[in-house]
């Protein structure tokens, strides 16, 4: 049997990959699935503009994994009969002033230097595109390969179709202690109850670390990186926005159904998930500065979540092995900002490793016993 902690994006959707392989797995859960940094993010699938230098190693594990979302979804729609929401309009980046201008040049020139397909706006082109935008606008970059998906959408589909497929969900069930045995895991403890398991993979987000019974030496490097989030509501028959439109100190993402989600803060504040007044304020402000007719719309939620972060800010991936290796163990964690966009390809890398006890080459940079020093 396969046990899987945690059931965020990244778990659930190496359970359904898994569960359609004729796997009996098990997905635990501490409280409603997907409902933590997966339910609390944006969906955005920006590997183009979020690439920032010294993450080049990273770089083309982010565009594989946006290579894969379009058939993903498709997929677990077909799986799942329920919508996703993947949208391809692309991403719109935009400067205020001279100073957005020169960074938002640096950051063009750096991107195109690693032959991304980003094309350079004046003010007038980047408000063709987008209408409202404030009338300062003095420059853009269009990125037309980072899309979107409604994240919570997602979520609900993985969850009809993993357990369509067999998978076990076993939400509201806090694992307790992972249990290990002369270098091999037995199982877990959850609640009262022992189960046996083969295989158990790590996919705990933000809490990886902390699981009672992880022997020391193994425990991944994961933290909490908080992030404020807001949406408004727009009307559907005239939304502002059409892209995702990133500005000074700001992003926006426009849905379907009249959401605009506004994010969102970068925050070390252990598991303090508590709204703060600046942070709305702030998150208002720079939004209104860049979409000025958010104004006079409806507040809809406001809500944080936790990123789970690893030391290297890098995914954390594949079996314990090395000096204290666990037989096994598997790590699925510490996706940071990318656990939507890197899903598809972190549920393929981890099954095809748990069925066939081989880890691809290309993910080796991204390997537990990286800290191992």
């Amino acid at each position: 049997m396969i046990a899987i902690v945690g059931g965020g994006i990244c778990g659930l959707a190496i359970g359904w990959y898994l569960a359609r392989a004729g796997q009996q797995v098990s997905v635990f859960e501490r409280g409603e699935a997907g409902h933590e940094a997966s339910w609390a993010a944006a969906g955005m699938l920006a590997a183009q503009v979020e690439a920032e230098k010294g993450e080049e190693g990273l770089l083309p594990l982010l565009l594989e994994g946006r290579a894969m979302w379009e058939e993903f979804a498709r997929d677990l729609a077909t799986a799942s009969g329920l919508p996703v929401d993947y949208r391809d309009e692309g991403t719109l980046v935009v400067a205020l002033d001279r100073d957005d201008a020169e960074s938002l040049r640096f950051d063009y020139d750096y991107h195109r230097s690693l032959g991304l397909d980003m094309e350079w706006l004046t003010g007038e082109q980047a408000q063709e595109k987008e209408p409202h935008l404030a009338p300062g606008v003095v420059a853009g970059v269009y990125s037309p390969l980072d899309h979107q998906v409604d994240n919570r959408q997602a979520m609900l589909a993985l969850k009809a179709a993993f357990t369509a497929a067999g998978g076990t969900l076993c939400e509201h069930r806090e694992v307790s202690e992972i249990l290990v045995s002369q270098g091999a895991v037995k199982g877990l403890v959850a609640g009262d109850e022992e189960i046996q398991a083969d295989t158990v993979i790590i996919a705990a987000g933000a809490w990886s670390r902390n699981l009672p019974g992880l022997p020391d030496p193994v425990r991944p490097p994961v933290r909490p990186v908080k992030g404020q989030m807001l949406s408004l509501r727009m009307p559907p028959d005239a939304p502002l926005l059409s892209h995702v439109v990133w500005g000074p100190g700001t992003y926006m993402v426009p849905r379907r159904d009249g959401l605009l989600i506004i994010g969102g803060t970068m925050e070390e504040m252990e598991f303090d998930q508590r709204m703060t007044a600046g942070g709305v304020l702030d998150m208002l402000r720079h939004a209104w500065e860049t979409l000025p007719g958010i104004y006079d719309l409806p507040l809809e939620e406001v809500w944080a979540g936790l990123r789970p972060t690893s030391r290297d800010d890098a995914p954390i991936l594949g079996p314990v092995t090395g000096d204290h290796g666990v037989a096994g163990l598997v790590m699925a964690t510490g996706h940071h900002r990318a656990g939507i966009l890197l899903a598809p390809v972190t549920a393929k890398a981890i099954s095809d490793y748990v069925l066939s006890g081989r880890m691809d080459d290309a993910f080796a940079p991204f390997a537990p016993d990286r800290f191992a020093a």
